[in-house]
């Protein structure tokens, strides 16, 4: 018995709506701290992302021509640095790396740990992840 498929646009979809749920604690977040006067956080995830999408392509290529790769943990530190909105949508451009079980783990532990960051900051006004991270924005 064969298995079915969702049509391929779907599948965009339903990626883009995943996206957009994670990227909304980020976007509120930094709505409030812009509001402070903090201006860095948008920019920092864009450039980041910038990279990771880069960084994305290069490897990709450099699989396929069989050279040198970027080490995983290059790209880990990328996307903790805030690049993992970049990650995400390079994996589906590139086809590249959505399918290393170890890689993906530590991918959306990353992610994890963002979301965790931002929702302290939102629904606890930050008083356990924040306080350590920028305790003059409380």
């Amino acid at each position: 018995m064969q298995q079915q498929r969702f049509p391929r646009i779907l599948d965009v979809r339903f990626k883009l709506s995943v996206l957009a749920v994670l990227l909304t604690p980020l976007l509120v977040g930094s709505w409030q701290l812009l509001k402070l006067g903090v201006l860095l956080v948008v920019p920092v995830y864009l450039l980041t992302s910038l990279l990771s999408v880069l960084l994305f392509w290069i490897d990709k290529r450099n699989a396929r021509q069989d050279r040198r790769r970027i080490p995983e943990n290059t790209l880990h530190a990328v996307e903790l640095l805030g690049g993992w909105p970049g990650t995400l949508i390079a994996q589906q451009l590139f086809r590249h790396k959505t399918r290393k079980t170890s890689y993906l783990l530590v991918l959306w532990l990353i992610i994890g740990l963002h979301q965790l960051v931002w929702l302290d900051r939102l629904v606890l006004d930050g008083r356990f992840i924040w306080q350590w991270l920028a305790p003059g924005l409380l």
